[in-house]
């Protein structure tokens, strides 16, 4: 099973970074009542601005975590490419 990692930008103008197997599916629960992570619930609607590729779980959990260490300005420097 592949997994992506990937940057929504919230209605804040902040960013949130995860991981998922199904980018699509997950972006439509952050933007759904019910589910979503809680940091996006109440910065609704969020929008999908990176995403990238991993064979499996572990390296794609290890670019999340390299990513979430990134200050603002490096992630929207990955986004822009």
């Amino acid at each position: 099973m592949s997994y992506s990692v990937y940057i929504l930008q919230c209605a804040d103008d902040t960013l949130y970074t995860g991981i998922a197997t199904d980018v699509d599916r997950r972006l439509t629960e952050h933007n759904s009542p019910e589910k979503g992570a809680k940091y996006t619930r109440s910065r609704r609607p969020v929008r999908l601005v990176y995403r990238e590729p991993f064979p499996d779980r572990s390296s794609a959990s290890r670019r999340e975590y390299e990513i979430k260490k990134l200050s603002r300005g490096k992630k929207l420097q990955l986004i822009r490419g």
